[in-house]
């Protein structure tokens, strides 16, 4: 506001305090003042000799007041108009919010301590998240009770519902998660009710280990083995922020005595890429690594020979969803004629189409070191989590099911038949 529109705002206050002080008295005073004006008969002609200015005083003064609540409410919202304006569009992400609201029912203390881990990305990656929910489910089945005339296969769906968004709160769910937790329910509605409760609990908590085991870890290790063999010695693999899936099939090749170097590609404001670097310059002998932010792509993408990345999901129309910048990695390593292999489970297949980032995202906490300035308390961060990469700037997925182009990854499904837990 300019000092004209300040000075005006002023004088407008000022009227409509003025107003406030000579509009109509409450019962109390009314009847205080009527009192009064019994007892001085002289006060009475004088306050009937000033009504009319008064009253006239009194409108001008309640105009002016309204037409300084209603400048002040405009420039409240013009302010948070131009707060919001960067962000509306973005709107539809899945951003933070306050953990556990509006969630309804009892939550576990395992069910509240992940999803703190959750929401303060300490349990970050598909893998590790899918991992960490069943683990917890475990403990909430095993500390279940069945309610007298109820049975297990009924009632412990209710009861897991809230603790399923309880863990939503914290962060959108994952393909993984999802995926994960749909199998678990199959189980539960079909397990047997005559078993005795703690046996159809055991025999659940079971199937989650046996999910866990073939779908991730035994899957990885087939992996591992097939994305190994495309490592030759003399190699340079470039690969972006951190997989988990990455990370051990370059360990195993390492194990294997093939001696290749790592250029790794990180981004903010995870800045994952911290974590692999670590683990791959800790083996012995140390892996050779080249550590470069996502700007310094162009400069070290000709360098490569493979780029080896992971994924979040993939989708039916052969669209990878990953960390952002993967997208931008992949495309620019077509562009040099660098292959690009994506490494992934099946597990973390979903039948809907991914077309760009935008439909459906999540945005990540903006982090700021203490030695950066703190920005302007009007800029809004934007940091969205994920990007998709086109089936385009892709050479190949690396399943447990086997090597396969973009093109055919609806197909695994039925590559897979029908699976269970």
């Amino acid at each position: 506001m300019t000092k004209a529109e300040r000075r005006e705002l002023q004088e407008r206050q000022r009227a409509a305090k003025l107003a406030q002080k000579q509009q109509p008295q409450g019962p109390s005073n009314a009847a205080a003042s009527s009192s009064k004006s019994k007892q001085t008969s002289t006060a009475q002609k004088k306050a009937a000799d000033t009504n009319k200015p008064a009253t006239s005083l009194g409108k001008d003064a309640s105009i002016a007041a309204k037409d300084a609540a209603l400048s002040v409410a405009a420039a409240a919202d013009s302010v948070e108009a131009q707060k919001s304006r960067g962000l509306r569009i973005f709107s539809h992400f899945g951003a933070p919010k306050p953990l556990g609201a509006g969630v309804k029912g009892d939550i576990h203390p395992a069910i509240v301590r992940l999803g703190l881990l959750f929401s303060e990305f300490k349990v970050c990656g598909a893998n590790a998240r899918c991992i960490a929910t069943l683990s917890a489910f475990k403990i909430v089945i095993q500390d279940y009770m069945t309610p007298p005339n109820n049975t297990l296969s009924r009632h412990l769906m209710t009861h897991l519902s809230p603790q399923i968004t309880y863990l939503v709160s914290a962060r959108p769910m994952s393909v993984t998660m999802g995926n994960a937790i749909r199998q678990l329910k199959l189980e539960i509605s079909g397990s047997d009710i005559d078993l005795p409760e703690q046996d159809a609990k055991d025999a659940i908590c079971q199937k989650i280990d046996n999910y866990i085991r073939d779908r991730i870890i035994i899957a990885d290790e087939v992996i591992q083995d097939l994305a190994g063999k495309k490592i030759k010695d003399g190699d340079v693999i470039l690969t972006h922020a951190r997989s988990s899936l990455v990370q051990k099939i370059l360990l195993h090749a390492h194990s294997e005595g093939k001696r290749f170097s790592v250029i790794v590609v990180d981004s903010r404001p995870l800045l994952e890429g911290k974590k692999l670097l670590h683990a791959l310059t800790s083996t012995e002998p140390p892996i050779p690594c080249t550590y470069a932010f996502l700007s310094s792509l162009p400069s070290v993408v000709s360098e490569a020979t493979t780029v080896l990345v992971g994924a979040h999901s993939l989708h039916s129309n052969g669209a990878v969803y990953s960390r952002a910048g993967t997208a931008l990695v992949a495309m620019m390593a077509k562009a040099h004629g660098v292959p690009v292999v994506v490494c992934c489970e099946t597990y973390k297949f979903s039948e809907t189409v991914m077309l760009d980032g935008f439909g459906k995202n999540e945005l990540a906490p903006a982090k700021f070191s203490p030695s950066e300035p703190k920005p302007n308390l009007t800029l809004e961060v934007l940091n969205p989590l994920y990007d998709v990469t086109p089936p385009a700037s892709i050479t190949a997925v690396v399943t447990e099911v086997g090597m396969i182009p973009p093109t055919s990854i609806s197909s695994i499904p039925l590559a897979l038949g029908k699976t269970s837990m």
